[in-house]
């Protein structure tokens, strides 16, 4: 780990960003230029004394989940991710290998995005959310292990199916499966969807009686019905725009202009990611 090197090139990318390339509002006149240490810990989703410590070669080595999220949040290029982690003393993943970095493009589009949000892989991991994806689905950023896919923790964890009214979760369960297997189809010798799809046989005798189905042809509605904590039931429209060649999609949620979904949006857009007890409740 090249201690000095690693903490001028985190220093020099974080000078280079302005606040609204990040989705962050300029606020008042800053001394220096870029983003301030506080700004890419927030984006990264760690704590400004760790990242200070990194640009101050005073931090442990950080982890390839770390570097990772630095990436994200410095909206780091394929290339200048691979040199972090050289950097910091790891070998670069493969390029070959499925990627959890999202292209400085694809943030930047979702930075822009004043509905909710956000970019999944094929194994239904969530790479990156705006604020307002956050307010609508929960904060995904800190979840780790096979906990990152949607699909395992909707066979595994309760509460991700109580998010979602009790007539539609049949079909959600296939439609995730399927993902999982067209997934495996695509990258069969790749151990990040084995170990996914076994973990999966070994927890849930239901994801194993629909998975021996093989279907790999079960179509997301793009009505998406959920259950919001605060503001109560809520139908959105949900596109998937693939990322050509990685794995990625981007998901953006969308409401008709003066339905009550749209008051309900606007309301998430107010209280972010707070929750609250619906009145009556």
């Amino acid at each position: 780990m090249d201690r000095a090197e690693l903490a001028d090139f985190l220093r020099r990318r974080r000078a280079v960003l302005q606040p609204e390339d990040v989705g962050l509002h300029p606020g008042p006149r800053r001394r220096t230029p870029g983003l301030r240490r506080e700004d890419v810990a927030a984006l990264a989703g760690m704590s400004t004394d760790y990242y200070a410590r990194l640009e101050q070669q005073r931090g442990p080595q950080p982890s390839e989940s770390m570097l990772a999220a630095i990436a994200r949040g410095l909206r780091l290029t394929q290339d200048e991710r691979d040199h972090l982690f050289r950097l910091a003393g790891h070998t670069a993943p493969p390029s070959h290998r499925r990627s959890t970095h999202v292209s400085p493009t694809l943030l930047h589009v979702l930075d822009r995005l004043d509905t909710p949000a956000q970019v999944v892989d094929d194994l239904g991991r969530t790479l990156a959310q705006n604020p307002m994806a956050v307010a609508l689905n929960g904060d995904h950023s800190r979840l780790t292990g096979h906990a990152r896919s949607i699909c395992f923790r909707w066979f595994t964890d309760p509460a991700e199916r109580a998010g979602y009214p009790e007539e539609d979760r049949d079909h959600h369960a296939r439609v995730f499966v399927a993902g999982l297997r067209a997934a495996a189809a695509r990258t069969p010798e790749d151990p990040e969807v084995r170990e996914l799809v076994d973990a999966l046989h070994r927890q849930s005798p239901e994801f194993t009686v629909i998975w021996d189905e093989h279907d790999v042809s079960v179509r997301m509605n793009p009505a998406k019905r959920k259950i919001h904590p605060t503001v109560g039931p809520i139908t959105l429209d949900c596109q998937q725009l693939a990322c050509e060649g990685d794995g990625q999609y981007l998901l953006v949620y969308a409401a008709i202009p003066g339905s009550e979904d749209r008051d309900k949006l606007d309301l998430l857009r107010v209280i972010g990611d707070q929750r609250f007890t619906p009145a009556g409740a």
